[in-house]
């Protein structure tokens, strides 16, 4: 047989203020935490921002480096084309062998340059690819950052109209219950269980808040219905869910 339990109209209430109480707290916390998500957002397209200006500081680095070497074997080859007219003017061998260690030297030195300049070329390619995905790549983290962001003022945005919604609902709900009972449950939720359930079912004889066996005759105070009965281990407002009716059984009946 089924027993029908009652639930007295204060803590239907209640419970329905505590359902509005739960879901206001984790708007509030949500609100609160995408202005943070957004902040990290925007520290990472910053992050990325600076890896970009990296690379195209170092690829301008390299350009700079190669019109350096590339100015270093203008003037060698300047040295060179003097030396090779003062040689045909030499007196002595020694004079001719002297510009030739000179030439050769500075000949040398035009090889090393432009061995120098293909390695700074290659390393150009490599430089001007990073600097193209990284643009390119780039481009598209904005685009998605600025979609989430839209995204979170969106939610932000709904997430406050719901709570305004809950705000009025809560002030209505308020309003409905007695005076006393108003104030244990605000006591109990602002002091003793802030962000939590403020409320427990009685269940089997226990309360399911501190999981504690109360004493059969408050069990029956609960299910009766009659007053508003506390848990007298967590103070919590007690109640009992009433069981499901057994269709079936009911029709069979």
């Amino acid at each position: 047989m089924l027993h029908s339990y009652l639930m007295h109209p204060d803590v239907a209430t209640a419970l329905r203020l505590q359902a509005l109480d739960l879901r206001a707290a984790e708007l509030r916390k949500e609100i609160a935490s995408l202005p943070k998500r957004i902040l990290e957002i925007e520290k990472a397209l910053e992050a990325h921002t600076r890896r970009l200006e990296l690379d195209r500081a170092a690829l301008a680095a390299n350009q700079r480096e190669r019109k350096k070497i590339e100015g270093d074997i203008q003037l060698h080859q300047q040295k060179i084309s003097k030396l090779r007219d003062q040689m045909m003017g030499a007196k002595t061998n020694e004079q001719y062998r002297a510009f030739q260690e000179e030439i050769a030297w500075l000949e040398n030195a035009v090889r090393k340059a432009e061995d120098q300049i293909l390695e700074l070329m290659m390393e150009a390619e490599t430089l001007e690819s990073n600097v193209r995905k990284a643009e390119a790549d780039l481009r598209e983290e904005k685009k998605s950052v600025e979609a989430e962001k839209e995204q979170a003022r969106a939610r932000t945005q709904a997430d406050k109209e719901e709570l305004a919604r809950i705000d009025a609902e809560r002030r209505e709900l308020s309003a409905r219950l007695s005076p006393e009972v108003l104030s244990m449950y605000e006591r109990l939720r602002t002091r003793h269980y802030p962000g939590g359930d403020v409320l427990a079912e009685a269940r089997d004889g226990r309360c399911m808040g501190c999981m504690m066996t109360m004493r059969p005759q408050l069990f029956q105070d609960v299910k009766s219905g009659r007053h508003v009965v506390c848990c007298e281990t967590c103070r919590r407002i007690l109640y009992v869910e009433e069981p499901a009716r057994d269709v079936q059984a009911g029709m069979e009946d």
